[in-house]
C-alpha cells in the first residue's frame, strides 16, 4: 500500500561522482542543496554572487561571467542610509563593502573565481525561486537585490512564461559558452514566497514550471546536450506535503526534507558505487566533526592520527575525493 504520492524522477544521462565539479546558482534552496554535496566533500561552487531568485537576474549574471565582465565604478552605488555601504544591484549584500574600491574588488574576485570554476564544471544546477522581478524606474534594469532601498525606486511585476523561458535559454547559452560540455539541471525551489500571497506564489511557481518545460524542450530540439529538469518542487509538494517537513515558519523546508530531496538527487545522478562512497564519506565526516575537548590529550592525538590514516585510505579508494584532513 502506498501512503503518499511519489514524484517521478527523471531518467538521466547525467552522472555525478567525486571526480566531478558541481556549480549551483539561484535561490536560497540552491545554497541549501549545495551544502549537502559540500558536506559530503564534493567539489562545489555555490552562488558566488549570493542568492538570486528570478531567471532574468540569473541570466544577466551568467551572461556577465561568459563575457568576462570587469566590474567598475558604474556597477556600484553608495547607500547613504546604511553608514555609507556600497552595493551592486546584481549581487547579494554579502558582496557589499564600506568603500567603493572594496566592493568592486569583491565583485571582481567573485567573478574571476566563478569563471575559472565554471570552465571546469561538469554539472551546473540552476534553482529558480520566483518569477516576480524588481525593475529600477530610472534605468529599466531588473535588479537581483533591492538592498532595502526605497520601494518607490522600483516597479514590481511578474514576468511572462515567454520572458522566463527566454531567460532560461540564455542561462544555458551562457554556461555553454564558458564550458561547452557541461550538463545543466534546472529546478524550481519548493520554498514558497508568501509575501506574494498564496495565489500569487502559485502563479509565480507555475510560470517558472511552464517556462522551464518550454525552454528545455526548445533546447532539446536545437540539439543542446544534457539539459534536464529535476523535480524538487514536486517532491516537496507531493511527497513531503505534511507540515512535519517544514520549519516553524511553515514556509521553509526542514533539514529532514532537504536531506530527502538530496537523497532523490543521489538516486538520479549517482550510480550505486558513488552512492556507497557517499555513505562512507558521511560516516568518516561524522567522526572528523567530533568535538575535541583537549587537543593535547594523548587520546586525542591518537584519535587524530587514526583520522588522518582513514582519510588517506578513503582518498586512495575514492577517485577525486579530497578530505583535507591535517
Amino acid at each position: 500500500m502506498e501512503l503518499f504520492t511519489k514524484a517521478e524522477l527523471p531518467r538521466s544521462g547525467i552522472k555525478i561522482d567525486y571526480t566531478r565539479k558541481l556549480a549551483f546558482f539561484g535561490s536560497c534552496f540552491a545554497d541549501n542543496i549545495s551544502s549537502k554535496f559540500e558536506s559530503r566533500k564534493f567539489a562545489v561552487l555555490a552562488n558566488p554572487f549570493g542568492t538570486v531568485y528570478n531567471p532574468v537576474s540569473i541570466a544577466r549574471l551568467l551572461r556577465d561571467l561568459a563575457d568576462g565582465k570587469v566590474y567598475g565604478e558604474a556597477d556600484v552605488f553608495e547607500d547613504r542610509r546604511c553608514g555609507g555601504l556600497w552595493h551592486c544591484w546584481g549581487a547579494h549584500g554579502s558582496l557589499s563593502a564600506l568603500t567603493r574600491e572594496s566592493c568592486i574588488e569583491k565583485l571582481n574576485r567573485a567573478s574571476a573565481g566563478a569563471r575559472e570554476f565554471l570552465k571546469q564544471a561538469d554539472t551546473v544546477f540552476v534553482t529558480l525561486g520566483s518569477s516576480f522581478v524588481y525593475t529600477l524606474k530610472e534605468t529599466g534594469e531588473v535588479v537581483a537585490n533591492c538592498h532595502r532601498q526605497d520601494p518607490a525606486l522600483f516597479d514590481r511585476r511578474r514576468i511572462s512564461v515567454g520572458e522566463a523561458a527566454r531567460s532560461i535559454q540564455e542561462i544555458a547559452s551562457s554556461l555553454r559558452e564558458i564550458q561547452k560540455d557541461c550538463a545543466i539541471v534546472f529546478t524550481v525551489s519548493p520554498i514558497r514566497h508568501l509575501g506574494d500571497g498564496t495565489h500569487g506564489n502559485n502563479l509565480s511557481k507555475a510560470t517558472l514550471l511552464l517556462a522551464t518545460d518550454e525552454a528545455i524542450r526548445e533546447l532539446s530540439s536545437e540539439g543542446s546536450p544534457r539539459t534536464e529538469y529535476f523535480p524538487s518542487y514536486e517532491i516537496a509538494m507531493d511527497e513531503l506535503r505534511d507540515y512535519r517537513f517544514y520549519e516553524s515558519d511553515m514556509v521553509h523546508l526542514s533539514g529532514t526534507a532537504e536531506e530527502i530531496i538530496f537523497e532523490r538527487m543521489v538516486e538520479t545522478y549517482c550510480d550505486k558505487a558513488t552512492g556507497e562512497n557517499i555513505v562512507r564519506v558521511e560516516k568518516f565526516m561524522k567522526g572528523a566533526n567530533h568535538r575535541i575537548q583537549d587537543s593535547s590529550a594523548p587520546a586525542t592525538q591518537e584519535f587524530l592520527k587514526k583520522l588522518k590514516e582513514q582519510a588517506k585510505v578513503l582518498e586512495l579508494q575514492i577517485p577525486g575525493l579530497r578530505l583535507n584532513i591535517g
